[in-house]
């Protein structure tokens, strides 16, 4: 369908969750953009990633889905009727707008649910996405290959869409954040030091490297590097940061739960260095343009690794990994024991 790129077009994208793959959709949002430098775009997301979208010049609109929360209201007879009046005006909102476009970049039920109420005339999304997605769009892209990263995967879409030579990167509006936590650090840690970002916790047991070694590697970063670490993460990660500090023998900040989804992209962005698993936030540093050490096991750095040649990925390359299980069949998580303190620091150094 021919388009005039100056001719204002609606275009609805739908990326619901989670923080990091809604991170890793933004260079498509702009390479859209800039090929319908006229359009007007809004964007469903769930509201645990809404706080990075929120106030994008980018975006006309933000609409937030509670969906995780309006299931727990169902759950509970004195919340039933109140999510189901969230629900429908939520509904309502996304059917009180029309759309020459809706982008399903989820391709998952919950995704296909939004398309299937959105008014748009070409619903736009790949072909055999999994729970059935794909029935919701009346235009398939081929089905994508599993072992592309997803923000390639993404950029196809920018592409089909008329995006000539898509960039793989973006700009998130954070320079009020910056400069607040710029002041914040001075105010804790004084100037001259390097900054060392630790976000140590991500949501498969999988995933996670030993508390002592975290807190080995920061002692050894204060004592060798003269480096101010902070303990990033979000609030139900502190009763963890606040063990890895206890191991130490040097002081750490520690600012869990303390910062929104800005305020952590611009203290990334401040920072020589930010050492991860493999979470939401080691995307958000990597778009801020921090330079990001990940540690990955039973996942693939090819999928999700943090994009770009800045960035370095260890692993223990175990013939097991990647198995992208949640469960780990052995008595310990071996890839990611395997991984040695001193590893991490002569990628570092």
């Amino acid at each position: 369908m021919y388009y005039d790129f100056r001719a204002m077009i609606r275009i609805l994208f739908v990326k619901l969750s989670a923080i990091g793959d809604v991170v890793l959709t933004m260079p498509a949002l702009e390479a859209i953009k800039k090929a319908f430098p006229e359009s007007e775009i809004d964007w469903v997301v769930e509201e645990a990633a809404a706080g990075i979208l929120e106030g994008h010049p980018l975006l006309r609109s933000v609409i937030v889905s509670r969906r995780k929360t309006w299931l727990g209201m169902l759950r509970r007879p004195a919340t039933f009727f109140a999510a189901l009046r969230e629900m429908r005006a939520f509904t309502k909102e996304l059917r009180s707008r029309e759309y020459d476009i809706a982008v399903d970049f989820q391709g998952l039920l919950k995704s296909g649910l939004v398309m299937g109420c959105a008014r748009a005339r070409r619903k736009i999304g790949f072909d055999r996405t999994r729970e059935l997605a794909y029935l919701f769009l009346n235009e398939r892209l081929p089905a994508y290959d599993i072992e592309r990263h997803a923000l390639d995967r993404y950029l196809d879409v920018a592409r089909y869409l008329g995006a000539g030579d898509p960039a793989p990167s973006c700009s998130l509006p954070i320079e009020a954040e910056r400069s607040a936590i710029l002041e914040r650090i001075k105010e804790t840690a004084g100037t001259g030091r390097r900054i060392v970002v630790m976000n140590p916790v991500a949501r498969w047991k999988t995933k996670l490297w030993q508390e002592e070694k975290f807190a080995e590697l920061a002692d050894r970063l204060i004592e060798d590097r003269n480096a101010v670490v902070i303990f990033t993460g979000a609030p139900a990660d502190r009763e963890v940061t606040s063990r890895i500090r206890e191991r130490m023998k040097g002081k750490a900040i520690d600012w869990t739960g303390n910062t929104t989804l800005k305020e952590l992209a611009a203290l990334a962005s401040l920072s020589e260095v930010f050492i991860t698993t493999d979470t939401g936030p080691m995307h958000l540093a990597a778009a801020a343009g921090a330079r990001v050490v990940a540690l990955f096991g039973p996942t693939s750095t090819g999928r999700t690794g943090p994009y770009g040649i800045r960035h370095t990925v260890i692993r223990a390359g175990l013939d097991c990994s990647p198995c992208f299980s949640r469960a780990c069949p052995y008595e310990t998580v071996r890839c990611m024991e395997a991984i040695s303190v001193d590893q991490v620091m002569e990628a570092l150094l």
